[in-house]
């Protein structure tokens, strides 16, 4: 679980810190934002690859190889006093942290026996639940108190002790198969090139306006073109770098089309609620990160629970179950206003948290469930590929929606901003005549108070935006359950597993 909580946990913990880079590197917005982009693109290839390289060297090897990489990516990070060094040193600890995930959960699925793998899973899901809630706090504190570079050099220790401890209770089973006849050159070249595009097309298309953007347009066809032709080589060659073979199994292969839709919901919000409580709130990024911290501590006391009633409840009523709390929570989300505070956010962000452990563990419980342990760790890895790219959408879709949806409002609101409107007509003299009578120029007073409308015309435009993206995310939360309802579970799911027919 160590391993899975800082490969998780970074990948949030150094936002909250680019502000501050952009001062140490002399960076804009839009440069700084690739410390984010390089590690994720680093994640998402070596996440794919875990089983291939488990294979290549060995599981155990590749694990303590990961967290070496991962420490040694930190330390070189916190040291980097150029840009091109800070964007090296992402790229290296992605490289380290992107396969501690998959590679964590396929061991934790294959030491415990079936009846207490969801207990297991449960337990498990509570570092990489928690990192993500951890991550901006810890990386907002270590920011103010000590520097940016601290929210490398923090992961020195944690990663010490997970090495000590992989090295003395982590050991490859004998069925694992080990050794690699002819390395797959073509497969590691179209997966990196397919995998790059689609994370630069993702995460810099909202950036670049989309498909009006020349770059932008042909990065798309690029990664189309390169994934396609990684399907197809893959399936074609006896020892392929990703086996794509295992999506034969129809309970593996709705589980993964269930968490691509999941993972659209679940980091839209994760990506949308510190917007909200900073942007509208006025709250800084460490008081943001502790109001969305009862969401963590709702799914910390579920997951137990969670884990229980895998084996005695159909997992599919469970995610369902899920699905509607959740729905809820964005139901109450959609209509919050600007006066909001922190007494109306808790309660839904409580209710969020019950709700998600239902589907999390459950879905990632299932999928892995029906698969023969020597395929573990690839589809661990498939699995968690998945979830991110769904991520990525996720993020993609919120932001362009927030940023077009508050300028359709902002049209709309403005429509009514004129002399037939007796509400601005009231608020503009008040507000004119009161500057006027404390000294300021009738002219000035004027264009002041324009500018006070305007501020709260785009203030109120801006809410009703997160409204309306918080209904689009119960959406697609709803989309999940006609997937859940195809996924085929056995009655006794726990007691029995389904051979993959390879």
């Amino acid at each position: 679980m160590i391993g899975a909580f800082m490969g998780v946990m970074d990948v949030s913990v150094v936002n909250v810190a680019l502000p501050h880079m952009m001062g140490s590197f002399g960076q804009n917005l839009s440069a700084i934002t690739w410390v984010a982009t390089a590690y994720s693109i680093a994640a998402v290839i070596m996440m794919t690859m875990a089983g291939w390289w488990s294979t290549l060297i060995g599981r155990k090897n590749f694990y303590m190889l990961s967290f070496i990489i991962f420490t040694a990516g930190s330390i070189l990070a916190g040291m980097s006093h150029t840009f091109p060094q800070m964007i090296a040193c992402r790229v290296l600890q992605g490289m380290g942290g992107g396969s501690l995930v998959p590679l964590a959960q396929a061991i934790v699925r294959e030491v415990f026996p079936k009846k207490e793998q969801g207990m297991a899973m449960a337990l498990f899901s509570m570092g990489v639940v928690v990192a993500p809630a951890v991550g901006p706090v810890l990386g907002g504190w270590l920011t103010d108190h000590y520097g940016w570079a601290w929210i490398f050099y923090i992961n020195i220790p944690v990663s010490l002790v997970g090495m000590l401890m992989v090295g003395t209770f982590v050991h490859d089973p004998p069925y694992l198969r080990r050794g690699i006849k002819k390395i797959d050159v073509v497969g590691i070249i179209l997966l990196t090139l397919g995998l790059t595009g689609l994370q630069v097309f993702l995460e810099r298309g909202q950036q670049e306006n989309w498909f009006e953007s020349a770059w932008i347009l042909w990065t798309a066809i690029f990664t189309g073109i390169s994934l396609l032709s990684l399907v197809v080589w893959e399936l074609s060659v006896a020892e392929p770098v990703v086996n794509l073979r295992i999506f034969k199994n129809i309970q593996f292969r709705m589980g993964v089309a269930v968490v691509l839709v999941f993972g659209v919901a679940l980091y839209g919000t994760t990506f949308i609620l510190p917007q909200f409580t900073q942007r509208l709130l006025n709250y800084p990024a460490y008081q943001a990160g502790l109001v969305l911290m009862p969401r963590a501590v709702a799914l910390i006391c579920v997951l137990p629970l969670v884990g229980k009633l895998y084996n005695y409840v159909d997992p599919r009523q469970l995610m369902i179950f899920g699905i509607a709390v959740v729905c809820l929570s964005y139901f109450q989300l959609a209509h919050l206003a600007t006066m909001a505070g922190r007494d109306n956010i808790i309660p839904i962000l409580l209710l969020m948290g019950t709700g998600m452990p239902f589907i999390f563990v459950t879905l990632s419980t299932v999928s892995l469930s029906s698969l023969e342990k020597e395929y573990m760790t690839s589809a661990s890895g498939l699995f968690n590929l998945f979830q991110q790219v769904g991520g990525n959408i996720g993020y993609a879709i919120v932001a362009t929606l927030l940023e077009r949806n508050t300028q359709i409002h902002h049209s709309y609101l403005a429509e009514h901003i004129s002399q037939f409107n007796p509400y601005f007509v009231n608020f503009y003299h008040q507000t004119v005549g009161f500057m006027y009578r404390h000294g300021m120029a009738l002219g000035t007073s004027r264009e002041t108070a324009m500018a006070m409308v305007n501020g709260l015309v785009t203030r109120q435009a801006e809410m009703m935006a997160y409204n309306d993206i918080s209904l689009f995310l119960m959406v697609i939360f709803l989309f999940c359950i006609p997937l859940i309802l195809m996924i085929p579970v056995q009655k006794s799911h726990f007691d029995s597993t389904v051979a993959l027919e390879m």
